[in-house]
């Protein structure tokens, strides 16, 4: 990592602004909610190595914001012991391999997450009368996208599928015809809400 940013230094690349990853990831997502003209409030979850952020979302903003102290860590000992592997290296090499489908040994494996969630949803459902319909999950790489789809079954939700292609067309940002949009991953969610300048009610009012 350093030699990268040591590369963009010699480049003359400096940033004229910084940003929280997590604040932009929600903005850019509240974004595409009103841009697909969405009405059902959206699970949106940053499933990390050791927590996973949660928040409810829906056009108007933030309906509920909370942490989970359930990362992919601690999935780790649960392949293990499933597996019957002999450490807890190999149970995460083989987490990471995509060369094993633990779709079967999901809901195993995400059950404390699920008990979080379900609670999270219940407490929002009741308070306002309101169905959460879909589910979208930043972060994820690739190797572990079975993850979302997991989690979006057990808890009966719609997975959010962006088109990158769209969404960036409709903020005036243009991608180069080399990259394959519809392959692009909920990973790299971050980075392209980190190019969007969202406008809040009160700038679109006075606009």
């Amino acid at each position: 990592m350093l030699v990268c940013q040591n590369r963009l230094l010699d480049f003359g690349v400096f940033p004229d602004r910084m940003e929280l990853g997590t604040v932009s990831a929600i903005g850019g997502t509240i974004n595409y909610l009103t841009y697909t003209d969405s009405k059902s409030p959206t699970l949106m979850l940053e499933i990390g190595n050791e927590t996973t952020n949660v928040f409810v979302l829906s056009r108007d903003g933030v309906e509920i914001s909370r942490s989970v102290a359930f990362g992919i860590s601690s999935m780790i000992p649960l392949v293990q012991k499933e597996l019957a592997l002999k450490d807890e290296e190999s149970a995460r090499k083989l987490f990471f391999s995509n060369s094993f489908d633990f779709t079967g040994m999901g809901p195993q494996l995400t059950k404390r997450l699920l008990r979080e969630l379900q609670a999270s949803i219940g407490f929002y459902e009741v308070q306002t009368g309101q169905s959460i319909a879909q589910l979208f999950c930043t972060l994820l790489p690739s190797k572990v996208a079975w993850l979302e789809r997991t989690l979006g079954d057990v808890l009966g939700m719609k997975v959010v599928s962006i088109d990158y292609a769209s969404w960036m067309k409709s903020m005036n940002i243009e991608i180069s015809s080399a990259v394959k949009t519809d392959e692009l991953g909920p990973m790299w969610t971050g980075l392209f809400c980190l190019m969007g300048e969202y406008k809040g009610r009160q700038d679109e009012a006075a606009a």
